[in-house]
């Protein structure tokens, strides 16, 4: 029987985002997580990306099931693409089953019998495996950890934590058990390593409802508070700091609005009926009695608080002495974005509080105290540092390195590295295949490199489509060249470039022999050509150009 252990990260490792671990034992296979990225700046076009799941769907007959560690979107999001290849069984506490569960309605998947709800402290036998249930704290309500057994040895995979002691919902970090595993013997770590460059310890949640508090007392007018739909603790604490004041809370933005009311379903959060109010009691109630919950705060061109800003919204304007606050850490590369919404919203009249003028949002992320915490409460033998881009992991692997794991014991992998464990100890393997998808629309994998290279291209420089009507025996030109350009001039101000372009083509097919002129492949490359000396000579200029030829 083959006792090794592979660890392989397919996502999460190397970047923000993306989160997904095989853990493989023998022909026995489990899956940690399955998120989604936004698009970068550059991925132009694309609504998400998600992880490279070859290596699973080669392998689907080992693959007994995926365990979900919470439900932001870079741990849940790519989990119905990965549904509609595989079926197997998905483990998550209730709540995150119950946003999984609405997710998977968007994607046409209604066969609940494959969410199984999981609770801290449970124990499941899956093939050689076995998982362990173990509560941590984070922004979002119902996060675990996971105690793996294999013949191998235990791992801990922390999935996103913060050790808070002082949990809006009360329910603390389980730092217990963490130790029982330092006790029993640990073979491998995988922490969270997002927070890496900060020192000290992460400030509690508790401490955003301080900061609410001494906004709401300055307030005249209306609050509007953007904030991440999942953030339940955040939600929670606008609803009961809006109860102190006497303040109605209306929910604005389907997926608040959805994830309210799963979370208040299963007794997560608390939404009395005293403070409840719908988008219509905005036309009767003083304005100093109203608190707008919205989506937005990653300045999301289409979002709520965008068309805010932007005075787009069909029922809520902006006014004079509104107060704005945007609950949530700036998201790297969205820093433009919502400084434009920033920018519109002052322009409206309104006070606006962000993360760098006011403590209005803490990190759901361990710093570095609470890290080297994990490392000395679970005392592994190997360490392997995940969730973070490359420079994050090489931090947390030097702060491993100074509380005593001797540096060839860990292990910094990348998305598609395998690191194998047996009795002889760990090593290093030949990487799979990972990477990144584009999902764009409804088309998964369309996308590519070369695409995206094209769409910046035509961003940049536009295109040039050159019509030509040539008659099929003889190849004369019956029609055109007719030139047509999007992104690159204006056609009615610079008819003398077109016109030079016409006669550039022209020129090109009178230079042809007639045989030649027969290989349209030919003809599309020597017009291509000689139209792009032309317009980099005079305009140093890279438009697209693309010869469309019709026979007559």
């Amino acid at each position: 029987m083959d006792d090794s252990l592979l660890i392989i990260p397919l996502g999460g490792a190397g970047e923000i985002g993306l989160n997904m671990t095989v853990y493989q034992s023998g022909d026995d296979i489990i899956v940690v997580d399955a998120g989604l990225m936004f698009p970068e700046e550059e991925m132009l076009g694309v609504d998400v990306v998600i992880p490279d799941i070859t290596y699973l769907t080669e392998n689907r007959e080992k693959v007994l099931g995926i365990f979900i560690t919470h439900g932001h979107e870079d741990h849940i999001g790519a989990l119905p693409y990965l549904l509609k290849e595989i079926n197997i069984p998905v483990y998550g506490t209730p709540l995150t089953l119950g946003l999984i569960s609405e997710k998977l309605k968007e994607h046409e998947i209604y066969d609940k019998s494959i969410l199984i709800p999981v609770r801290p402290r449970d124990v499941i036998n899956i093939g050689t495996f076995s998982v362990e249930c173990i509560r941590i704290t984070h922004s979002i309500v119902d996060g675990i950890a996971l105690g793996i057994t294999a013949p191998a040895g235990r791992i801990i995979h922390t999935g996103d934590f913060k050790i808070d002691q002082t949990p809006v919902d009360g329910e603390l970090m389980d730092l217990h058990r963490f130790g029982d595993y330092g006790d029993m013997g640990t073979l491998v770590l995988l922490s969270d390593s997002t927070n890496v460059e900060k020192e000290g310890y992460s400030l509690s949640e508790r401490e955003v409802g301080r900061a609410f508090e001494e906004i709401f007392l300055t307030s005249k007018k209306r609050i509007i508070i953007a904030t991440f739909a999942s953030n339940i603790h955040r939600i929670q604490q606008v609803i009961d700091v809006a109860s102190k004041f006497e303040r109605k809370v209306v929910l604005n933005g389907k997926s608040i609005i959805n994830n309210s009311r799963i979370a208040v379903e299963l007794g997560y959060l608390r939404y009395p009926p005293t403070v409840m109010a719908t988008m219509d009691d905005l036309y009767t109630l003083p304005d100093d009695k109203i608190v707008i919950v919205t989506t937005g705060s990653q300045g999301e061109p289409m979002s709520s608080l965008s068309r805010m800003a932007m005075d787009d919204h069909k029922q809520i304007k902006v006014k004079e002495g509104d107060t704005v606050i945007l609950s949530s850490r700036f998201i790297p590369g969205n820093e433009r974005a919502i400084g434009r919404v920033i920018n519109h919203l002052f322009r409206r009249g309104a006070n606006v509080f962000y993360e760098q003028v006011s403590d209005i949002h803490v990190s759901g992320h361990a710093c570095r105290e609470e890290q080297k915490m994990m490392i000395n409460l679970v005392r592994p033998k190997y360490f392997i540092p995940i969730h973070g881009e490359y420079r994050h992991l090489v931090y947390h692997a030097r702060l491993a390195e100074g509380l005593n794991i001797p540096k060839e014991n860990i292990f910094i992998l990348e998305n598609g590295d395998v690191a194998k464990f047996t009795n002889e100890g760990g090593v290093k393997e030949k990487k799979v295949a990972s990477g990144r998808v584009f999902v764009d629309g409804k088309s998964i994998g369309d996308v590519g490199s070369i695409v995206l290279r094209d769409r910046q291209h035509l961003g940049m420089d536009g295109v040039i489509i050159v019509l030509l009507g040539l008659e099929k025996s003889t190849s004369k030109i019956i029609v055109g060249p007719e030139i047509i350009s999007r992104g690159f001039i204006y056609e009615e101000e610079a008819k003398d470039i077109m016109e030079e372009l016409k006669k550039i083509v022209l020129t090109v097919l009178e230079e042809m022999d007639q045989e030649v002129k027969q290989e349209w492949i030919l003809v599309k490359e020597r017009v291509t050509g000689s139209l792009k000396r032309y317009i980099k000579k005079r305009m140093e200029r890279r438009p697209m150009i693309i010869p469309v030829i019709i026979e007559v």
